[in-house]
């Protein structure tokens, strides 16, 4: 019988330099698209695939996170108190996690993404587990891990969400080397961490979305050094193609790179231009834009 998918690993301990200054003092998942952070988006895209725990594998500077997601009691008892705030009291109560449902853990160095993903080991335990990279925004329905959270329930293995990318960008990304797709999922044969472009088996980019085995850890515990010097999930997952079920899953959904700045603008005009509620403003406001 498959172990369901019930915890999550969101590291997000990294720098943010590319977006200097503004993450100088600030952490980048907390960047809001629209009127919500991006770390909130992820959380929200688990826990409608079903995630019921969560460990933050954080970083110094990252205090922010671990507020964002308790309880504000003074900021609900000024709403409560002035009557008049229903909708904002209601908005800042959601973003709650359930007591108990959250671990926040230092990545005291930057050695990678493998290491980040190592740190969260002693609360995983022996379950697959979810890995979300939060500056990618999935937008979707069902959510990009609901989807791959359906198919582990399938294939009992290691599941990556990829897409296609332009061969001059896989030099950016985890590139993975697949069979023919089946019943919607495709065997990963290989994996390589940011190949040049010449030398990539694929333009199927791991897109920062997977459902991992715990035997995963018994490869990162080697600490074993890969791409740019860095422990890498990808070279530990890597090690477990022919011995685990490993395939990769086309997500089917839009995604932005809020990595960088011109994807974090897509993302902020394409969702304010998708809600109801900022729609039409949204978009009075770059045609008056676009005409001056």
């Amino acid at each position: 019988m498959v172990q369901r998918v019930r915890k999550a690993v969101l590291p997000v301990a990294g720098l943010g330099t590319r977006f200097l200054p503004a993450t100088k003092a600030m952490a980048k998942e907390m960047l809001t698209v629209v009127d919500r952070p991006l770390i909130q988006y992820a959380v929200e895209e688990c826990l409608a695939a079903g995630i019921e725990e969560f460990v933050f594998v954080t970083g110094r500077n990252k205090g922010a996170i671990e507020d964002h997601f308790d309880a504000a009691y003074e900021l609900e008892d000024t709403l409560q108190r002035r009557g008049n705030k229903a909708a904002e009291l209601k908005q800042s109560e959601a973003v709650t996690l359930k007591q108990g449902s959250a671990v926040f853990t230092r990545q005291q160095k930057p050695l990678g993404l493998g290491h980040a993903v190592w740190c969260a080991r002693h609360w995983i335990g022996r379950e697959p587990f979810a890995v979300l990279l939060p500056d990618e925004l999935m937008v979707s329905t069902p959510t990009c891990t609901a989807q791959l959270v359906e198919a582990h329930e399938k294939s009992g293995g290691n599941i990556v969400a990829v897409m296609n990318v332009p061969r001059e960008q896989t030099k950016s990304y985890g590139i993975v080397a697949v069979k023919p797709e089946k019943d919607g999922l495709a065997e990963v044969t290989g994996i390589v961490e940011k190949p040049r472009p010449e030398e990539a088996p694929s333009t199927l980019a791991w897109i920062g979305r997977s459902v991992v085995l715990p035997e995963v850890f018994d490869h990162l515990d080697r600490h074993e050094k890969g791409a740019g010097g860095e422990i890498q999930l990808t070279d530990a997952m890597g090690k477990m193609i022919g011995h685990k079920p490993f395939h990769a899953l086309t997500y089917k959904g839009q995604r932005y790179d809020c990595g960088n700045r011109l994807g974090f603008l897509e993302a902020n005009v394409a969702i304010s231009l998708s809600r109801a509620d900022t729609k039409a403003e949204s978009r009075a406001l770059i045609e008056r834009l676009m005409k001056g």
